[in-house]
């Protein structure tokens, strides 16, 4: 497996805390500690321009599949919604009065949920952007969601270091995962479905059968938290970010590590954070507190 950074987009003037790549293929987007959601191209590695202001930090941005919609997670709370047909901001989705650290969507039921400090977790028809339930998930933040691709369960990783396991027909709770030792900041299932995998401030990677709900593995992946897990779509690796300022790509059939992407290991890679990653077919997209976004060319070899 070979790594080459292949551009470092600028422009930023704070932290990027997240990143989502448009249906539109060849586009980015970013937010973070700044003034705006920023849209670049990754045809040629440039600034297009600010979609929108915002008026507190952006901490989630999420496309839904099928349809012209952005939604960003405001660190007061907010949801804003972005209409690409009609190239407008429509009115946010106004519950939480906590930030908004992930959302995520049931594209077959056409519902969008948003997690929030607070604890809950809103259900929201993307269709007709009314409120229909509200789950009380825990007594503490919710970090992150991760949705099975199969569209049977959720996971909410909490900063309680817990992980709940909920059925998506109907909402009900299916299972609690105990074995992070401090907050859970990232979780994705794997693209077939049967694992879960969790990342966690106490800086282990778990990985979890999402029949039987056993821990399979344990993996002491970083230093310090681990912010982001990206499963790649066609090839059988994932990759994690840190806040150690590294990115790794392991196994996901045998969970060793394949690369470690990082100033260390010679890579002109980020001098702080990392804190979102996604793939771009065969790019890896890396946003971090250094305000830098950098692309990687992954060659996977035969």
């Amino acid at each position: 497996m070979t790594v080459e950074k292949t551009a470092e987009l600028t422009g930023h003037g704070n932290p990027i805390f997240t990143l989502e790549l448009s249906q539109k293929p060849g586009i980015l987007f970013t937010g973070g500690n700044d003034k705006g959601l920023v849209e670049w191209s990754l045809k040629d590695n440039s600034f297009i321009k600010v979609m929108f202001p915002v008026a507190a930090s952006i901490y989630a941005i999420h496309g839904p599949v099928g349809l012209p919609l952005l939604f960003t997670g405001l660190r007061n709370g907010d949801v804003l919604v972005f209409d690409f047909m009609k190239q407008q901001l429509q009115p946010a989705l106004k519950h939480h009065q906590k930030p908004i650290f992930d959302i995520k969507s049931v594209d077959k039921k056409r519902e969008l949920l948003v997690a929030s400090e607070d604890g809950t977790v809103s259900v929201w028809s993307m269709e007709t952007f009314e409120l229909l339930h509200t789950i009380k998930v825990s007594n503490d933040t919710i970090r992150c969601i991760a949705i099975s691709p199969d569209e049977k369960q959720v996971a909410f990783g909490c900063r309680n270091n817990h992980i709940h396991i909920y059925d998506l027909e109907d909402y009900s709770l299916l299972k609690t995962l105990d074995g992070h030792t401090m907050s859970v900041f990232s979780l994705q299932y794997s693209p077939d479905s049967t694992h879960l995998v969790s990342g966690g401030r106490d800086a282990q990677v778990k990985v979890w059968d999402t029949v039987s709900y056993k821990l399979l593995h344990n993996i002491p992946a970083h230093l310090f938290a681990v912010n982001s897990i990206a499963f790649h779509k066609e090839q059988p690796y994932f990759a994690t970010g840190s806040m150690d300022k590294t990115i790794k790509i392991w196994g996901a059939d045998d969970f060793k590590l394949y690369k470690n992407i990082s100033r260390e290991k010679g890579y002109a890679s980020h001098q702080l954070s990392i804190n979102k990653l996604a793939w771009n077919g065969n790019q890896l997209l890396s946003v971090s507190d250094d305000k830098k976004v950098i692309v990687w060319e992954v060659n996977f070899g035969s």
